[in-house]
């Protein structure tokens, strides 16, 4: 149990690096230089008030110069992301996996923030999820269900790239065609390319088999839940523009930690 309880210590320290991520990234500004500050008054944030989720509970939300409330979305991110760390040991123990699992979830919590508040997929974390997610398939390689079974006689970390890239190209290129073919029916962009890079990242990671589960997932907690908060809201449901980056993300999240043994029961059932 120490071992997760590290890995939760490690994720709250992640997740507040992923607010900054979240915040500067859409804005072009640099995620390294100046350090944390309060976007209101823009006055430096000392290393005992960043103390993550600690420090918004004693300040009671609110910025110790100005008053200026700060906002939820930090201490969720960051609490989210320490369980999140937690539970990839807890799953996977302490190893290498873990850790691939650990930056895959990271990436997923800050795409799914980053597009619910700002309807934007930076490439930083969307093509460099891409090629982080195909490098540690080949450092911690993972066989998908498809692929390990017809190439059998092939190393493990070169089954793991294949799987992965094949997903990548799968999910990218199912997205795009979709998006092409709204786009020229309707007249106007229903997916961006954002939502296409996503895709592409999440195959990379998750697989062939995984990131098809992510989109099923994706797609039907978009369309239940988007309708839901369109009627809520009483949105234009024509006009009102779906964050659907952030329901791949959580679907990501949860094709992470549960896929893999949803993905061998579907393949018992044909046997």
């Amino acid at each position: 149990m120490w071992e997760a309880a590290l890995a939760a210590c490690f994720g709250l320290i992640i997740g507040s690096f992923l607010n900054v991520c979240i915040h500067r990234m859409p804005r072009d500004e640099s995620v390294v230089w100046p350090g944390s500050r309060c976007p209101v008054c823009r006055h430096g944030i000392a290393a005992y008030d960043n103390i993550p989720v600690l420090s918004w509970l004693l300040l009671g939300g609110q910025c110790r110069h100005c008053y200026a409330r700060i906002h939820w979305r930090y201490p969720l991110v960051e609490g989210l992301t320490g369980v999140l760390f937690a539970l990839c040991v807890l799953t996977w123990g302490p190893t290498a996996e873990a850790g691939k699992f650990m930056a895959f979830t990271g990436l997923c919590v800050a795409m799914l923030f980053t597009d619910l508040e700002t309807r934007l997929l930076p490439d930083e974390l969307t093509l460099g999820g891409l090629g982080l997610g195909l490098v540690l398939n080949a450092l911690v390689p993972q066989q998908g269900i498809f692929f390990s079974y017809i190439l059998a006689a092939w190393p493990a970390w070169a089954v793991s790239v294949l799987d992965a890239g094949v997903g990548a190209a799968f999910g990218a290129g199912s997205f795009w065609a979709v998006a092409e073919v709204y786009a020229r029916v309707r007249g106007r962009e229903g997916l961006g390319l954002g939502d296409v890079k996503m895709v592409g990242m999440l195959g990379a990671f998750l697989g062939f088999m995984g990131v098809m589960a992510a989109i099923l997932v994706g797609c039907v907690a978009g369309s239940v839940l988007g309708m839901l908060w369109i009627w809520a809201r009483r949105h234009e449901a024509k006009s009102y523009e779906l964050p659907f980056g952030t329901f791949l993300a959580a679907a990501g999240i949860v094709i992470a930690f549960r896929g893999e043994g949803w993905l061998k029961w579907y393949a018992e059932l044909g046997q």
